[in-house]
């Protein structure tokens, strides 16, 4: 049978389609390639480019009988730019979310994973926070991911589909093989962004907001390696097959937070390089701390993290970020 994955040229969907084809699954790539890059996807996996808003595009692409398991990856993921743009996020997120749900249950495919996000939880204070924690997204992002669980849990209990809700922490890192990273343009992310830093490709970067109430003042959060993340999606895969339960929701993250000057330090410290750190106020819609409880995914699904060093994670994302971006390499520090 076939997987198809949404997204699946991007940072983590790419990431996804290397690990079901490590381990023998049949691979079908849906991308608009708006953030995404084919050259991350393997030669031998089907492509098609396109929107998961056309139902032309997805009643073409599963008419496919093969394709019975959705793994939905594509959305915008930017927090700030929510606040900015609400209606492109509900658009892109949660619109084009149902189309595809439509399709899916209108083809007969019976099994969906979704990428959701912490961001469903809002401001959550110091305690780590389970799947049965209060949500309240303080961003449209959050809520527009939120819109998507709720679909995808009322589908469930009307048709014969299954639905697996994974929430992001913070990803970070890249594959240990160096066979993908994060590519995107104009990244956002804490790491990347300080990583770029570091190999001179941005003359400094910006640290937004000292004056959270945590212990150096920086925000706080959960940060996951790509590749354990996506062990996640495939113990998912494997209890969707195996299980009765038509919907379910897991946390993804180690259970430990870290400063942002925790992570600029870390990446300061493996690269070998003092860069200049800006200081600006906080950006819309970040919350102080997001630290997860991440018991349930080890009980229920077997879940076990390799790579949950904080400098482990740095260390993959300088080599990738070297990698793609054509640099000469230089010693790294443990």
């Amino acid at each position: 049978m076939t997987v198809l994955v949404t997204g699946g040229a991007g940072y983590i969907g790419s990431h996804m389609v290397l690990a079901l084809r490590d381990r023998g699954e049949q691979v079908t790539v849906l991308d608009d390639l708006s953030t995404g890059l084919q050259s991350l996807l393997l030669p031998e996996v089907p492509f098609v480019q396109g929107d998961i808003g056309d139902d032309a595009v997805l009643d073409a692409v599963l008419s496919d009988p093969s394709i019975d398991t959705v793994i939905h990856f594509a959305a915008r993921i930017v927090v700030p730019d929510s606040v900015a743009d609400p209606l492109g996020y509900y658009l892109n997120n949660t619109v084009k979310a149902h189309r595809l749900i439509s399709a899916c249950v209108r083809h007969g495919i019976k099994r969906f994973i979704f990428s959701s996000t912490a961001a469903v939880y809002g401001e959550t204070g110091s305690e780590p926070v389970l799947e049965s924690s209060t949500l309240n997204p303080i961003s449209p992002y959050g809520r527009s991911k939120w819109m998507v669980e709720w679909m995808l849990r009322d589908t469930a209990a009307a048709h014969d589909f299954k639905a697996l809700v994974l929430r992001y922490f913070n990803v970070v890192g890249a594959d240990p093989q160096g066979r993908s990273g994060q590519s995107g343009r104009n990244a956002t992310h804490l790491i990347k962004v300080a990583v770029e830093t570091a190999l001179g490709l941005r003359p400094h970067m910006t640290l937004f907001g000292t004056d959270y109430p945590t212990p150096d003042g920086t925000c706080i959060r959960d940060y996951i390696h790509v590749s354990d993340l996506i062990a996640a999606h495939l113990c998912g895969l494997d209890h969707l097959r195996q299980s009765p339960d038509g919907f379910s929701v897991y946390n993804c993250a180690y259970g430990r937070g870290a400063s942002v000057l925790e992570v600029i330090d870390s990446v300061k410290r493996i690269s070998g390089v003092d860069f200049t750190v800006l200081q600006a106020g906080r950006r819309a819609g970040d919350p102080a701390s997001i630290i997860a409880d991440g018991q349930a995914l080890r009980r229920d699904l077997g879940w076990q993290p390799r790579h949950d060093s904080l400098d482990e994670m740095v260390r993959h994302a300088l080599q990738w970020e070297r990698k793609h971006s054509n640099l000469q390499p230089y010693s790294i520090q443990s």
